[in-house]
């Protein structure tokens, strides 16, 4: 595969850097005083410069110079008034005639497109090399995205009419963007709860989804005693090991399933019963991100006791840009991040659960998870049974070695290698 070039960083317009984490009241309090949308922007820049082939939005394209691919980032305006979409698009220069559909890269839920800086150069030799596009852009209401009101109109014992509007929200603004982009089909590769809409979209508009590839999927089992443990996400600590682990992914064998379920099971029995409470506020609509919103000054220092601790496998520099990034999306105004109560139960049990619902799907679906994930993987081996019940065999899953639920970032050489894999693979769906 051909190898992107880089950019002539002397010449890129010059960003502060991102400040320490704090560590101290005095620390946090100036960190909320400078949080914005300017920083924000700041931000995700800083984690997009990382890829020699992007070229900031006030700089002409001719700074990448031959490379195989450019990669910018653009707010793609939508039809209602001051809704958009911010959306990275890794463009090849030289399309081929006989191009696989573009990929998207689709973030989970309080996340951005940022959280995959460590995976777009794999992704953009594959795009240089097969002469396509790589897309990533941010949900609307989250990330760098449009902020805008969320509201489900249906009362609160209509689950169905719950779960459709809130799918709806970003499903539909999903699609206005596909139509707007001009994209015929797209492979959609999604994570957590990003991975869920995904397939809630093909659901809606099936021949406009080539593949789907479900990173560490939410709201895939019916069982509400099922071992998926949101509040391992606020106490894992990632694995640092994961840089220094050449296995692949490998196919999900029933022993593998059982090894994370009995971790899972040791995680839930040392639970605390401060999750009662979580699960009260759950049930009541509020968000994890208004909490911290709602301590204001202190809001800073709680975020980086959690990125430093939960993306223990970056390097000190990336830790501390990722903390920066993840501070200004959290800190600002809640929008999406509101739809979790009316999509998933408390511990992310849905409540219309994909595994009831996905056998209708035609096109290949790929699912993975990591070796330490907090999302049952159960759920996965049952979608793939409905699957082929229905006569869809073109379903698979796979676990990532030293890694948990942000398998992508702790292990990314593994779900690389997968990722391109599943693009690469031409199924016979006829």
């Amino acid at each position: 595969m051909s190898a992107a070039v880089a950019t002539n960083t002397s010449s890129l317009l010059p960003i502060p850097p991102a400040r320490d984490i704090p560590l101290t009241f005095t620390a946090s309090l100036k960190s909320w005083w400078h949080a914005g949308e300017k920083q924000g922007a700041d931000a995700e820049e800083r984690l997009l410069r990382r890829l020699p082939f992007f070229v900031p939005e006030k700089m002409p394209t001719s700074a990448a110079g031959d490379s195989p691919v450019i990669a910018r980032t653009e707010r793609m305006a939508l039809a209602a008034p001051k809704h958009y979409l911010n959306t990275l698009s890794i463009k090849s220069t030289n399309t081929a005639p006989n191009a696989p559909p573009p990929a998207v890269v689709l973030h989970g839920y309080g996340a951005g497109l940022g959280f995959f800086f460590r995976n777009y150069p794999a992704l953009a030799t594959w795009a240089g090399h097969r002469g396509t596009d790589v897309y990533a852009l941010d949900w609307l209401g989250m990330g760098r995205s449009a902020r805008v009101p969320f509201h489900v109109k249906a009362k609160r014992d209509d689950v169905a009419s719950r779960v459709g509007e809130a799918e709806a929200f970003f499903v539909d603004s999903l699609e206005e963007w596909r139509d707007k982009m001009g994209l015929d089909k797209m492979t959609l590769i999604g994570h957590s709860l990003g991975a869920y809409l995904s397939v809630a979209y093909a659901l809606r508009y099936p021949t406009r989804v080539n593949k789907l590839i479900l990173l560490s999927p939410a709201g895939v089992t019916r069982d509400p005693n099922n071992l998926t443990m949101p509040s391992r996400e606020l106490t894992d600590t990632g694995d640092a090991a994961s840089s220094a682990d050449a296995r692949p992914a490998t196919s999900a064998s029933t022993s593998a399933v059982n090894h994370i379920r009995n971790e899972q099971r040791t995680a839930r029995n040392r639970e605390s019963r401060t999750m009662k409470l979580v699960t009260y506020l759950w049930e009541e609509g509020w968000s994890p991100f208004q909490l911290i919103r709602s301590t204001l000054f202190w809001g800073p220092m709680l975020v980086g006791r959690y990125s430093s601790r939960r993306f223990s496998s970056l390097t000190e520099d990336e830790t501390r840009d990722m903390h920066e990034y993840i501070l200004n999306i959290t800190l600002a105004k809640g929008s999406g991040e509101y739809c979790i109560s009316h999509i998933l139960a408390p511990f992310a049990h849905a409540r219309m659960p994909l595994v009831d619902r996905i056998s209708v799907l035609k096109m290949p679906i790929t699912f993975a998870y990591g070796e330490h994930d907090w999302m049952d993987p159960v759920g996965g081996l049952q979608s793939l049974q409905q699957l082929r019940e229905a006569g869809n065999h073109f379903g698979r899953m796979f676990v990532i070695p030293s890694a948990g639920h942000h398998l992508y970032l702790e292990n990314p050489r593994a779900v690389d290698d997968l990722l391109i894999q599943e693009l690469d693979l031409i199924d016979n769906q006829h």
